[in-house]
């Protein structure tokens, strides 16, 4: 009886949006004609692929490195190659799919490679034989995931016209809370309504979630290869056409001009983080602290010593150069963004790596491994995991009426207080079905970070430069997950007696932070409007 109501809101919110989508009152004079909603459709679909992959990966690789003998406290360290690998590759696929242009388009050809190649790792990884294998394969993984998805975030803002960026985004999370619900509970749905088991000896991945991984890859690819076929990308000459007609101040400024000498910044910023992270991990080595706060020191160095290289290779290392410029001279929305998106990650990355560890020893009452109560709670992470991307598609379809009626800014801290206020209720839900109740509010905190940052910030970057600023956008995404692999493990053995349910209490605390940063985020009217995605009545 309760699926009956729900259902028919589904398709009520569905219809509107079909309806607003269509509606060419979205067409500005000389600018990008609006696309038909399955246009938009068919761009976006490839994301429940890649979004599939994440899934699995988020909800099981903690799973896995359990079973391949990790302790808790290893985790956030084992888990550093996938942020990391989103700092390094985005910003250079970002910068080289701006400059790419052939008979295949800008974006495609790196989201057809990306797609492959992230199918091939996530084949492999749940047969990883010992752990540095897991952990180096999960490097691999989210390498050619990150591939992929980059250029679908710049395609958004290459295909579509302001107005309905929003909507743009907002479907592509639409597509991640569907495809996550699917694989987050693939393990659990395969053992318990297909028979597949879920346990196995010591060291060896079960079964389900194997099975799962195979159903991943396939997904993937084809996924993509739907929108990759199914999209016909603008060529750089009616790109320029398009904004010239619609922002001028915008159409100046396409890349071409000549990249600004900050050398001066570079060595004096770059030198005092180099000083500061050495200084750190001296300090780290010579008091014997955590092994995982070198982390954050080999953070501070690397930084510094990108931001010297930029300084001393000015005019021999065109790439390194533009990408430091461009991180230098982010359009003051972004850099308003920055720590909105930074106390969002950070809540995040704590909820994806210690969620399995919280659960099945705060809820299920047991940390060993190859007992059925700690893979019934594994198996029931990946059902919350489903239930909050669940509520994240609907949410999506919500998101763009909270942002017509309230504005971006405003919708956005709605979302993470909610997310926040659910996630912090872990320590107060002892009984682990009431904790899908929770999950609605961070689904609406997830769906909104994937959705209204970068609406706002799409609206202040010229499309010759939409790829290399999106991949840098996502330094705000990875540092704090760094920060968080860091230093999460070190806090909870000296702070919280390695109790991992105290890792999602301080999730829901940065995502109320967040929260209170995205009130301080400016909505200039043209950003207001460029969320706006129903046409006027």
């Amino acid at each position: 009886m309760v699926l009956r109501p729900v259902t028919m809101l589904c398709i009520t919110i569905i219809s509107y949006a079909v309806r607003v989508m269509t509606n060419q009152s979205y067409n500005a004079s000389g600018g990008k004609p609006a696309l038909s909603f399955w246009q938009i459709w068919n761009m976006c679909f490839g994301f429940l692929g890649i979004q599939f992959g994440f899934a699995l990966q988020n909800a099981n690789v903690s799973r896995i490195f359990q079973t391949l003998g990790a302790e808790v406290d290893d985790i956030p360290a084992l888990w550093v190659a996938a942020p990391l690998t989103g700092l390094l590759v985005q910003p250079l696929v970002g910068y080289f799919s701006d400059r790419t242009w052939s008979g295949f388009g800008r974006r495609r050809p790196f989201l057809l490679a990306g797609a492959i190649l992230s199918s091939i790792a996530i084949l492999f990884m749940p047969h990883s034989p010992t752990l540095w294998i897991a952990a180096g394969m999960l490097w691999v993984m989210d390498a050619s995931i990150n591939v992929s998805m980059e250029p679908f975030r710049a395609l958004v803002g290459d295909m579509l016209p302001q107005k309905q960026r929003s909507f743009g985004y907002a479907l592509q999370g639409f597509f991640i809370g569907v495809s996550s619900v699917v694989a987050s509970a693939l393990p659990w749905i395969l053992a318990n309504w297909f028979g597949v088991s879920n346990t196995a000896p010591e060291g060896v991945v079960p079964e389900s979630v194997r099975l799962s991984f195979y159903l991943g890859g396939f997904a993937f690819l084809v996924a993509v290869l739907w929108s990759v076929l199914k999209t016909k990308e603008y060529s750089p000459e009616q790109q320029a056409a398009f904004e010239a007609a619609q922002s001028p101040e915008l159409a100046g400024g396409q890349g071409t001009e000549e990249v600004a000498d900050h050398s001066a910044a570079y060595r004096k910023l770059g030198g005092l983080m180099v000083l500061v992270g050495a200084l750190l991990a001296g300090f780290v080595w010579k008091q014997a602290l955590d092994k995982q706060l070198y982390i954050l020191a080999g953070l501070i160095v690397g930084l510094g010593a990108l931001q010297l290289a930029a300084a001393l290779l000015r005019g021999r290392a065109q790439v390194l150069e533009e990408i430091v410029s461009n991180l230098y001279s982010m359009p003051p929305a972004m850099k308003r963004l920055a720590w909105v998106q930074f106390f969002s990650w950070f809540a995040l990355f704590a909820m994806w790596i210690y969620t399995t560890a919280a659960v099945t020893s705060f809820h299920f009452g047991t940390s060993e491994v190859t007992s059925q109560a700690y893979n019934d709670g594994a198996d029931w992470v990946g059902m919350l995991f489903a239930t909050y991307n669940g509520f994240a598609a609907l949410a999506a379809l919500l998101i763009p009426i909270m942002a017509r009626r309230f504005g971006m800014r405003l919708s956005h801290s709605l979302n993470l207080t909610l997310g926040g206020l659910g996630l912090m209720s872990f320590m107060v839900v002892r009984d682990p079905q009431w904790l899908l109740l929770p999950m609605v509010g961070v689904g609406f905190a997830w769906a909104s970070i994937l959705s209204l940052p970068y609406a706002m910030l799409s609206t202040h970057v010229p499309h010759k430069k939409m790829g290399v600023m999106m991949g840098l956008f996502n330094g705000f995404v990875v540092i704090p997950q760094l920060l968080a692999a860091s230093v999460l493990g070190f806090i909870l053995r000296t702070f919280f007696d390695n109790e991992a349910i105290y890792a999602l209490i301080l999730g829901g605390a940065s995502w109320l932070l967040a929260a209170v940063c995205a009130l301080k985020v400016a909505e200039p009217e043209s950003e207001r409007e460029a969320g706006l995605t129903a046409a006027e009545s």
